[in-house]
């Protein structure tokens, strides 16, 4: 097995696409969709313990 190129991926995978200003809204957004999945889980627990006790 010869490698040809150190750089070059020889899986042929794309380029990894430059980390900055584009993945930041896209964390941001996943970061308030967990914060809701999570005040939810916490609500329908107060509000089951509330109607089961």
């Amino acid at each position: 097995m010869t490698i040809s190129d150190p750089g070059k991926s020889p899986m042929n995978h794309p380029d990894e696409q430059p980390s900055g200003t584009d993945g930041s809204p896209k964390f941001g957004r996943l970061l308030i969709v967990l914060i809701l999945a999570v005040l939810v889980i916490v609500a329908i627990t107060f509000g089951s313990e509330a109607m089961y006790s």
